[in-house]
């Protein structure tokens, strides 16, 4: 199984708020299920797997992936979970959801895919793309896409542009300016964790 399609909500109460994959908001403040509501005490193990599986639900991506980028991120000079941080908020479809031009990541991801996104003034359909200092996102050239994203853009997912990224929303171009600081990830995680719980399997 590749990407998640279920209910987002259940995913929200279960793991806490995650911007990337939901606007929503649970009006129940605990885990669904029978035993949601119940005390349990958690395993060290279980703790860094709730962390792990915050990633992979807010950026939407397999556990193949994720353990691709862990693996690319060792191999980085700087710390090994901002690093695997960087990397995913590096991609072309969180990118296009900071930007403002999509609502979700799972609705930056259709955007993309669908053809509707231009990068350096090509059509670029795919999401995991690494975006890299200079790069421009556009809109295409398309009375369809403009719409489209227009549409989008009067109810962003973040209210905050990240400070590597600056974006004209009158021609609907974006650019990259750099590489994303720890500060802006709009996701509350703690990523040493997730550096442990790969760190006996990669």
């Amino acid at each position: 199984m590749s990407r998640y399609r279920g209910p987002r909500l259940r995913v929200v109460r279960r793991l806490g708020e995650l911007p990337g994959l939901s606007r929503k908001n649970a009006r129940r403040s605990y885990p669904p299920g029978q035993h949601g509501q119940a005390r349990r005490k958690r395993s060290e193990y279980a703790v860094r797997l709730e962390e792990k599986q915050k990633l992979r639900y807010n950026y939407g991506v397999s556990e193949r992936q994720l353990m691709k980028y862990v693996r690319q991120a060792r191999r980085a000079t700087r710390s090994t979970g901002e690093a695997i941080l960087q990397l995913l908020e590096m991609r072309l479809d969180n990118t296009v959801f900071r930007l403002g031009m999509a609502g979700t990541i799972p609705g930056a991801r259709q955007l993309i895919s669908h053809g509707h996104v231009t990068v350096n003034g090509r059509v670029l359909n795919i999401p995991s793309y690494q975006c890299k200092p200079g790069d421009v996102i556009g809109v295409r050239e398309r009375d369809k896409s403009k719409r489209l994203v227009q549409a989008n853009m009067e109810y962003p997912g973040l209210a905050n542009l990240p400070s590597h990224l600056e974006f004209d929303k009158e021609n609907m171009v974006g650019k990259v300016n750099g590489v994303i600081e720890r500060e802006w990830v709009a996701l509350q995680i703690n990523e040493l964790l997730v550096v442990e719980f790969y760190s006996r399997k990669v």
